[in-house]
């Protein structure tokens, strides 16, 4: 069972998708403190508008904070913008590899001709 074990948590696929959780974490706290610390006080000073995180209806004695949702779904659309950049400034970078060139293993002028035999015979039989 530990041969197992080892097999399956050093294969390449296992360690490269610990590597991208990791770094995708990070990543993702990084993007975070963006939008957090950057990008919403700059539209907050742009717009002379109160924080969205800050909005809230009150029914009742029941408070229903939209504007958390709301500042959710900003910061997804953001780190998912900041992904896609990301991914697509790494794709530039990323090595062009060439097309591997299949090669056509030679036909031997016997084989050559027994498949045009092989053809006369099946145009004949039709």
């Amino acid at each position: 069972m530990w041969k197992d074990f080892k097999e399956f948590a050093f294969k390449g696929n296992v360690l490269d998708l610990a590597i991208a959780v990791v770094i995708g974490g990070a990543f993702g706290k990084i993007v975070s403190s963006l939008v957090e610390n950057i990008i919403t006080p700059l539209l907050v000073a742009l717009t002379g508008k109160v924080d969205v995180s800050k909005l809230h209806l009150v029914l009742g004695e029941t408070e229903i904070k939209y504007g958390l949702f709301l500042q959710n779904i900003i910061d997804f659309l953001i780190i998912a913008f900041s992904i896609f950049l990301f991914v697509r400034l790494m794709m530039k970078f990323k090595r062009k590899e060439e097309p591997v060139k299949e090669e056509t293993p030679a036909i031997d002028a016997k084989e050559e001709l027994l498949k045009e035999i092989r053809d006369l015979l099946k145009e004949e039989k039709k």
